[in-house]
């Protein structure tokens, strides 16, 4: 399992979002690289997000969500096309950041 793992969970419909385009992002000044990108599976989940044994040096990360495109394949009106979590990385534990959607709004926290 990769060090960095996501749940995505519509609210308004009470399931999984699959499908759902991810990006890794690390802060490098005022850069923001991509690291790594994948796509949430049919329970919503993306655990391969980093390739097996990677570790993330402590830092400032970001996962941004594609969910324009879940919204529209949905034929779903939505505020937010682009969600954009930031969290720190302190060391080589295993970071999980759920995001609880909805079209008009959003929540998250850190998982297990």
């Amino acid at each position: 399992m990769s060090q960095i793992t996501t749940h995505i969970l519509d609210t308004t419909r009470g399931e999984p979002a699959a499908d759902v385009a991810v990006a890794l992002l690390g802060q490098d000044g005022s850069d923001w690289p991509e690291l790594a990108r994948g796509t949430t599976n049919a329970d919503g989940r993306l655990t391969d997000l980093l390739p097996a044994g990677t570790v993330l040096p402590p830092g400032v990360y970001k996962l941004k969500f594609y969910t324009l495109e879940y919204f529209t394949k949905h034929g779903r009106a939505y505020f937010y096309p682009l969600v954009e979590i930031c969290f720190a990385v302190a060391d080589d534990a295993h970071y999980h950041v759920p995001l609880l959607l909805n079209p008009f709004g959003y929540s998250t926290y850190r998982g297990s």
